[in-house]
């Protein structure tokens, strides 16, 4: 399911499939809005014993309501006929929030927007709802501009600062209750900001392995503030508290929030799979007929270190044709007789403690090099560092770094995807950084700086839907 703007309303969530995530079948459009929905906005999925698939969504305020937390549901052979529930799972009081009364007599707020996937635990179904729109109440301007540090320390309840999740409880999945919150920010370790939320949560077991197989005992928390962008929580399920206790925090977006909106599912093989919406679209992207784009669906899986393992799925595999080797880049070199604008690129690099970052290599680069990307390792920082400062005139001109430990002596090893405005660069299984960049269609060259090995160059076909 996909999240677009449809012209004859609002915003609907498309619908396609595939049986390898290469090839992809277009279906009607799943959830589109009716008498109570001014709107659909993000959500999850989940499909039950008996194959009933239901997804979770947020209606967006119509008139005479302010939207809520709805499921819809179909049983069919491709999930093509859908029915929605006609109540409203949360209702909201204003758009995004449910205020409500404790036990006590005490106002509570609580957040009516952004539903998780529902799982199932011993009969029961669970579901958590994001708390952007609580974490705005206090501020005047609403949802238009985004609430800094300073202000949230002004006007925002102790208690409803930073990012935090609602977790409810159903029987039948028409009637839910509210438990309590599904985790607790942890404000010691400073792993993110009180102005940071909790929004698009879904919340899956990790696998002990990239390609599947068997569960580890830990539980993946992906989730997006909307100012920093995708993130996620490793951590163990309390089940018997129905509470998610976090034992580590890591990021997937660190200078904006280009890589945004994180989807994800777990396979027949116990692969956990995910997708993210990069954000930096053209300011004029309604000329070119389509809005928005994914990164490359990625798996993800408990490091024996205890650390998040991030890597491409093998599918893409498939679309690699006309291979070419360069196995010693000695000199700075243009590589020859390759497709610059749609390629797979692998290359190792063995670091040295002795230099302070490796080699360069520069994407979507112009004849003379005053148009390109550069991608390097920075080994005091510990980074993988990519630079977009000269990739073009519109987008995101920025310098962005994420965290890498590599070891002295151990090879640096590249996985990089370029298509067209979307370069995506994966390094040793265990990080990874997506960006859009805008150069000149002339801007199709790649550069290595010497010092690189084994490298190799694949054309990709494309992947259409049929």
């Amino acid at each position: 399911m996909y999240l677009y703007a449809c012209r004859s309303d609002s915003f609907r969530w498309g619908h396609i499939s595939s049986t390898d995530l290469i090839h992809w079948r277009s279906h009607p459009d799943a959830v589109i809005p009716d008498d109570l929905d001014g709107g659909i906005f993000s959500g999850g999925a989940f499909v039950d014993d008996d194959e009933t698939c239901y997804l979770t969504y947020w209606g967006l305020p119509i008139s005479g309501n302010q939207g809520g937390i709805r499921i819809i549901k179909s049983n069919d052979r491709h999930y093509e006929k859908w029915e929605k529930f006609k109540e409203y799972m949360l209702e909201c009081t204003t758009s995004g929030v449910h205020q409500t009364t404790d036990e006590n007599g005490k106002t509570t707020y609580l957040g009516c927007a952004d539903p998780s996937n529902i799982w199932k635990k011993d009969g029961k179904y669970y579901m958590q709802t994001g708390n952007l729109s609580v974490l705005f109440k206090f501020h005047q301007d609403g949802l238009t501009n985004y609430p800094k540090n300073d202000e949230i320390k002004l006007n925002t309840p102790e208690n409803l600062k930073g990012d935090w999740v609602d977790l409810f409880e159903s029987d039948d999945l028409k009637n839910w209750k509210y438990l309590h919150r599904f985790y607790q920010r942890n404000k010691a370790n400073k792993w993110t900001e009180i102005d940071e939320d909790d929004m698009c949560p879904s919340f899956l077991p990790l696998p002990l392995n990239k390609n599947g197989g068997e569960l580890s005992d830990k539980y993946l928390q992906l989730f997006i503030s909307h100012n920093r962008g995708c993130q996620y929580y490793i951590g163990t399920y309390d089940k018997e508290n129905n509470i998610f206790i976090p034992e580590s925090h890591g990021r997937m977006s660190w200078i904006d929030n280009t890589f945004f909106a994180p989807e994800a599912l777990t396979d027949k093989n116990n692969r956990q799979i995910m997708w993210a919406w990069l954000t930096d679209n053209r300011t004029d992207e309604i000329n070119y007929g389509w809005s928005g784009v994914y990164g490359l669906p990625r798996c993800l899986w408990l490091r024996e270190d205890n650390k998040l393992g991030i890597a491409p799925v093998d599918e893409i595999k498939m679309l690699r044709y006309n291979k070419k080797e360069f196995k010693k880049i000695n000199r700075r070199q243009e590589l020859e007789g390759i497709n610059g604008l749609c390629c797979e690129i692998t290359a190792e690099y063995k670091i040295d403690s002795a230099q302070t970052k490796s080699p360069s290599i520069y994407l979507r680069a112009n004849d003379n090099l005053s148009e390109f990307t550069k991608i390097y390792y920075d080994y005091l920082e510990k980074v993988l560092v990519f630079d977009s400062l000269k990739s073009g005139k519109e987008g995101r001109l920025v310098i962005e770094k994420a965290p890498l430990d590599l070891n002295d002596k151990e090879i640096l090893k590249l996985d990089i995807f370029i298509d067209k405005s979307v370069i995506e660069v994966f390094a040793n299984e265990r990080q990874a950084i997506c960006r859009r960049v805008y150069p000149c269609e002339q801007s199709d060259k790649v550069v290595f700086e010497k010092g690189f090995d084994n490298v190799i160059v694949y054309e990709m076909m494309p992947s259409n839907l049929y």
